[in-house]
């Protein structure tokens, strides 16, 4: 007789007596992949995809609001079967049996499932953001349901979540530890809809767009190299490492034109060397050229060694280092990292070191926020073959590096800035799960790396392609304010990939944007204003889920010279625009070919249009809230804003 069945939760139920089968051995019973558990929700009219593991060559049979499947397993154990497609409702059970045993799945509901992804503003929760509001302290709703995929990296493509996400009722209990734009954004949803909905919450502060893109995907975007060298490390971790030290010194050589034997990582390099006054962030020095500095130091150190201690390997403990580092003994690299919380611990191979004295240097990438070599102290030492060791903790000095253009390269398998890394551990394990929208809120790690938009769209396509179908609707939350408010017209980081993110969205057919750099805060990369922010991302779901006619907001449509000045034309007006407190609407630039040529403009509103009086001089694009934390004033009537823009003249 086959085993009984069990639930994810451990109860014991009655296996029906059509699936008896002759005894047998006991055996494990059937695994599911991906979000399948108690109060789970599936995609309403679309196939059901039930797969996981059982015995190699044993029938399964899957039973889920009265249609039935079976699928045999394969000689790894795989098997897949494939349910007719609901009407939203439930709750339903689902049941797996097999002759090795069987699960149930209770209180399974049908409806619209949306995956919310990003980095750290989509992963705010919403006892961070605004826990105060009625809406944060709603009562239980059956029919809302949420579940969080845990943090975890993999430098390939994952079966299965590292951790079994566990589905959780929206309520008192669940609300406040849940990504509060995701949350909001379903919520609202949910309202709008009438239907049960599920929100997946699958986010890493800090992470850049390339650990969310599969291999196809990143080959796609432009970053073949990048998935070339995350599948040799895969393979062949040691020849990987080496690339990727070499692809840093070539990539500082090509900027700075320091010749072989001449860089800063070399023993002896003339810099402006000054003591390192304590190992901890550098912004706590007292220095107060480094107060706020976000950029990149040198560090290094003299360590004697004896002729013994010379002979054999070592390793080499640098303690945690924020952001990224690359490291060189002698002037040979031996290892870097991008993740601010790892421990530094590298392998010095035979040879690395000689008798006498050694330099160690180390290159500090600090990008946000705090940064430098924060130890702890007693953690920094170098270890040789024969067990003695020296420790590192004291002796350092410092040096700024010269300006360099351009994001420095970080490894493809470190972590949130890799390339796949979060993608194949927190994307790939929900296999065939299908789903109605997709929310995305990240952009911010992207500042200076060309080529958002292409990155963008690669990924859109690749998770539709997975996950849904082509008419999949993708909502992006444009990036918020953040920085210094520009008092003149500048390049921006920030501004370009607001554009990028406009451009890829306006372009796309079931695309929709959320606009949000009127609720930021230019102190605050994490600004608390989530309520909006997710209430904007339901209304430009919503208009995705709709197709190309709709738009969730006021919208550049075209821009064209008329007379001595220049007419722009928005579309998705709610009645017409507004200069709010103001005469005139601010936060315009008009621009010519050359760099540097951009000069506020003022725009007089007419309805759903904006003039801009020329000023004689040539004009051939126009630019609108371009700036880190620009500051505009024009929205429509549902106090919805025109986003950041920068457009050709016609």
């Amino acid at each position: 007789m086959m085993r009984a069945a069990v639930r994810y939760t451990g109860r014991t139920v009655a296996v029906a007596a059509a699936l008896l089968v002759t005894a047998a051995p006991a055996l494990a019973a059937p695994r599911l992949d991906g979000l399948f558990g108690d109060h789970a929700l599936v995609q309403r009219d679309q196939p059901l995809t039930v797969s996981g593991d059982a015995q190699p060559g044993e029938t399964v049979l899957v039973n889920f609001g009265g249609s039935s499947a079976q699928a045999t397993a394969d000689r790894r154990g795989r098997f897949e079967a494939r349910l007719p497609a609901m009407a939203a409702g439930g709750p339903y059970t689902l049941t797996v049996a097999a002759p090795s045993g069987a699960l149930v799945v209770d209180d399974v509901m049908v409806g619209d499932l949306f995956l919310c992804s990003g980095q750290s503003n989509m992963e705010m929760s919403v006892s961070d953001a605004q826990s105060m509001i009625a809406a944060a302290n709603a009562p239980v709703d059956p029919g809302l349901r949420l579940v969080t995929i845990q943090k975890a990296t993999a430098v390939a493509p994952q079966e299965r979540f590292a951790q079994q996400p566990r589905w959780q009722l929206a309520g008192p209990d669940s609300i406040p530890g849940f990504s509060a734009a995701c949350f909001y954004m379903a919520q609202d949803l949910r309202r709008r809809s009438g239907v049960p909905v599920g929100a997946i919450h699958s986010s890493w502060g800090g992470s850049r767009i390339s650990a969310w893109m599969s291999d196809p995907a990143l080959r796609t975007g432009g970053l073949g190299a990048d998935a070339d060298l995350i599948a040799l490390f895969a393979r062949d971790p040691a020849a990987a490492r080496q690339r990727a030290l070499a692809t840093w010194e070539e990539w500082w050589r090509d900027r700075t034109g320091d010749r072989d034997g001449a860089e800063p990582w070399q023993p002896g390099a003339a810099l402006d060397w000054q003591p390192v006054p304590a190992i901890t962030n550098f912004e706590g020095w007292g220095v107060p050229a480094l107060a706020t500095f976000n950029g990149m130091l040198w560090f290094q150190r003299e360590v004697q060694v004896s002729a013994a201690q010379a002979r054999g390997p070592a390793v080499l403990s640098l303690g945690r280092i924020d952001d990224a580092d690359q490291s060189w003994v002698n002037g040979v690299a031996v290892g870097g990292s991008s993740l601010a919380s790892e421990l530094r611990v590298y392998a010095l191979p035979p040879g690395t070191l000689r008798p006498g004295t050694n330099t160690v240097t180390v290159n500090v990438d600090d990008v946000y926020a705090n940064g430098g070599m924060l130890g702890p102290a007693e953690a920094m030492q170098l270890t040789f073959a024969d067990g003695s060791s020296v420790r590192l903790g004291d002796g350092w000095r410092y040096a700024v590096a010269r300006p360099v253009p351009g994001a420095a390269p970080r490894t493809p398998w470190g972590d949130i800035n890799g390339a796949g890394t979060l993608f194949n551990a927190m994307i790939a394990p929900l296999r065939s799960t299908r789903i109605a929208g997709i929310a995305w809120y990240q952009g911010e790690s992207d500042t200076g790396l060309p080529g958002y938009d292409r990155r963008l769209t690669a990924l859109i396509a690749d998770w539709r392609q997975r996950f849904g179908t082509p008419q999949t609707a993708f909502a992006v939350a444009q990036l918020s304010a953040y920085g210094t408010p520009p008092a003149t017209p500048s390049d921006s980081g920030w501004g370009i990939v607001r554009d990028a993110q406009r451009r890829v969205a306006a372009e796309d057919a079931h695309g929709g944007l959320a606009v949000t750099h009127d609720i930021g805060d230019f102190t605050d990369i994490h600004p608390g204003e989530k309520y909006q922010v997710g209430l904007r991302l339901a209304r430009a779901m919503t208009a995705a889920m709709a197709g190309a006619a709709s738009r969730a907001g006021p919208a550049i449509a075209s821009a064209f010279a008329e007379g001595d000045g220049v007419r722009l034309r928005f579309e998705g007006v709610d009645g017409a625009l507004h200069p709010r407190s103001a005469a005139v609407a601010i936060g315009f630039e008009l621009c010519g070919a050359e760099a540097g040529s951009c000069r506020w403009a003022s725009g007089r509103v007419q309805g759903s249009d904006v003039f801009l009086p020329g000023d004689g001089r040539p004009v051939t694009h126009v630019r609108y809230a371009f700036g880190d934390a620009p500051s505009t004033n024009l929205s429509d009537d549902a106090l919805l804003p025109v986003g950041t823009f920068d457009v050709p003249v016609r």
